[in-house]
């Protein structure tokens, strides 16, 4: 449910617990299995999660869930007079607990206005002396491992390995069977997701064009997905193909895309949100790597899935987060990683998964 930060009624229970995470869809579905844990360890608390408009279809898919309450950082709270008046009506839930994954200053705003002793924040967070306990933000880790830290878990071995899982609702479900049906997709199709918010973090489009025709060579059908922001680039890879090749950019929800890669043989994408959307379909992801590697801890982490990038280069990684175009002006790191070497990754892992 999403609701307002008033009109959360509070609960007769001992424990109500605040998540802050207001970063991008990506590191939202990555706070799902922290979230999972704190359902298992606290069953009968109140468990809220604080959340921008763009991922709270993904929060409020979450039955261990208990309400989505919506920060518009970029609108209705941008200023800082909202944005008191948000956190005082925040502030009267009386959370017992309030965890915050996400690192940025105004995460660290709010918690200091919080208050209370029960506040836990990375060590490397914006302002870190917002947070009464600090959690050693590990490198080394993956970002599930690392937000599981967070709240105490245990992240030894593969222990950590949560599926993030999320409930469809039927409507949607019934929207995406037709779809398939409609369009002949039930023997299975491969899925390409080739947007990001950062150019250097996209694999060029004239390899994934060269990508798609090689799969569309051997009989592959191609399913091309993405935002309505990727709809531009999704319909011009889609374009230059007669048959076999669609393009469903913007045409589903963040869950309705999830329900549709479920049917998905392998998903092919970048270092992006798609990665983890894979993870909640539980489906073989094979991710790209470009200006990022996955030493930053965002690979895909099912058994099922892989992860390719160009390594050879003095320049790479160039930032955690990529830039708008490459600072050495070559993107050597996109456009050297064949896409004949990544179809015979692909092809070595639909024989594998079946």
């Amino acid at each position: 449910m999403v609701v307002d930060a008033q009109k959360v009624e509070a609960l007769n229970n001992e424990s109500k617990i605040l998540v802050i995470q207001t970063a991008f869809l990506g590191d939202a579905i990555l706070t799902l299995p922290m979230l999972k844990k704190l359902r298992d360890r606290n069953p009968e608390a109140q468990i809220d999660v604080l959340a921008i408009p763009s991922t709270t279809e993904i929060f409020s898919a979450a039955s261990y869930v208990d309400n989505v309450i919506v920060m518009d950082k970029r609108g209705k709270q941008k200023g800082i007079r909202a944005l008191n008046k948000f956190v005082k009506e925040l502030k009267a839930n009386s959370y017992t607990k309030v965890f915050s994954p996400h690192r940025s200053f105004r995460s660290a705003y709010i918690m200091i206005r919080l208050s209370g002793d029960e506040s836990y924040g990375f060590d490397n967070s914006s302002f870190r002396y917002a947070f009464k306990n600090l959690v050693k933000y590990e490198q080394k880790y993956h970002e599930v491992q690392r937000n599981i830290s967070l709240i105490g878990e245990n992240v030894d071995a593969d222990s950590w390995k949560i599926k993030p899982e999320i409930s469809i609702d039927e409507a949607i479900e019934n929207n995406v069977d037709n779809f398939i049906s409609n369009n002949n997709l039930n023997s299975g199709f491969i899925s390409i997701a080739p947007g990001s918010v950062w150019e250097t973090k996209r694999y060029p489009k004239v390899n994934y064009i060269e990508l798609i025709k090689l799969l569309t060579n051997k009989n592959e059908t191609v399913v091309v997905i993405g935002s309505d922001d990727d709809s531009i680039l999704c319909n011009e890879i889609a374009s230059n193909f007669s048959s076999n090749v669609l393009s469903v950019a913007g045409k589903f929800s963040v869950t309705g895309t999830i329900c549709l890669l479920k049917y998905s043989k392998l998903l092919i994408t970048n270092d992006s949100a798609p990665t983890h959307m894979g993870m909640c379909a539980d489906i073989p992801v094979l991710t790209i790597y470009c200006s990022t590697v996955s030493d930053f801890g965002f690979y895909p982490y099912n058994d099922k899935s892989q992860f390719v990038s160009y390594n050879e280069l003095d320049c790479k990684p160039c930032g955690i987060h990529g830039y708008d175009e490459c600072p050495v002006k070559t993107y050597d790191c996109g456009y050297k990683l064949l896409p004949a070497e990544i179809f015979a990754i692909t092809e070595q892992m639909i024989k594998t998964n079946g």
